[in-house]
């Protein structure tokens, strides 16, 4: 089976339901206390493009969140967004805040539009479009970065400056994103199950602990849709394959040997394309060789040009 689903999507359709929403943001962002309930999440338009606009100046931007809920709190509400992250991203911490920011223009513009129409009580209401008493509401993002390695990118915008001077420092005004890492995730005891069994076997898979997920889960059956969003996060075309072709849940032991399997097979792959880059360094002839040692020439050709001294 070919696998023509996308990661983004795979991660995008897993948070869009409320329990694993609210789940994180309770257990990542407010420390274990149930602050955010699942039953008073709503989607919100993950569409945050706006136009940005000073006298003489115009310029739109053009950006997509990947989940976007609002949460009830009081007689208000917050808004929470989750972004995705397969790579490390040395400007993440900008990024979210732009994405913030835009957020809040957003939610500015929305509020001018509707206070043009009405009669403005003085100078200052005129020249903002807004009333002394309109508030925004509070935005909240999550990053979570799925990479099988740590994190050596910037957590805050701080990180991204040059050294500043202590004078600087002082008054300098940071952002800080709240970042989540796969790899790092044994910190956090995740109450929904479905959440922790996604974090706690991907970080496992990275670690090559299969024995121990197997004693865990050795006796139960994980959801296929878990498993496509493991495979996703590890790396594992066989877990993703087995995900995408099972209607019911799947045991994991099975899942693994299968994995296991997958990493044999490529283990021997590069092993004959280590042994077709010598043989073709010694004078032997390309096609002949990929032929002999049932490789696809074209395979051959990318590995010997990525090698290339």
């Amino acid at each position: 089976m070919n696998d023509k689903t996308k990661a983004d999507i795979i991660f995008k359709d897993f948070w869009r339901e409320n329990e694993r929403f609210a789940d994180l943001f309770n257990t990542v962002v407010f420390k274990g206390k149930e602050v955010i309930q699942p039953e008073m999440l709503q989607e919100m338009d993950t569409d945050v493009s706006g136009v940005i606009e000073f006298k003489q100046y115009k310029e739109t931007i053009a950006r997509t969140r990947d989940v976007v809920k609002k949460s009830a709190y009081g007689i208000e509400f917050v808004v929470l967004g989750i972004e995705s992250q397969k790579s490390i991203h040395y400007a993440m911490p900008l990024r979210t805040m732009i994405y913030d920011a835009l957020g809040y223009l957003k939610e500015y513009q929305d509020i001018t539009r509707k206070r043009k129409k009405e009669k403005k009580e003085t100078q200052e209401e005129f020249l903002s479009n807004m009333r002394k008493d309109d508030r925004l509401h509070p935005i909240i993002t999550i990053v979570i970065y799925y990479g099988e390695t740590l994190w050596d990118g910037p957590f805050s915008l701080g990180d991204m400056m040059i050294e500043m001077p202590q004078e600087i420092k002082d008054i300098f005004i940071d952002y800080r994103m709240n970042l989540l890492q796969v790899r790092d995730s044994s910190q956090y005891i995740f109450q929904n199950e479905d959440v922790q069994t996604v974090f706690e076997i991907s970080r496992e898979i990275f670690e090559e602990q299969f024995d121990k997920i197997k004693e865990q889960y050795r006796n139960r059956d994980i959801k296929s849709e878990l498993l496509t969003v493991i495979g996703k996060i590890t790396d594992s075309k066989a877990i993703i394959k087995q995900g995408l072709e099972s209607k019911e849940g799947v045991n994991m032991c099975k899942a693994l040997e299968n994995l296991e399997n997958q990493g044999k097979q490529k283990g021997i792959e590069e092993g004959k394309l280590e042994a077709a880059k010598v043989m073709i360094e010694n004078g032997m002839d390309l096609e002949f060789v990929a032929e002999k040692l049932n490789l696809k020439k074209e395979l051959v050709e990318n590995f010997m040009k990525n090698t290339k001294k």
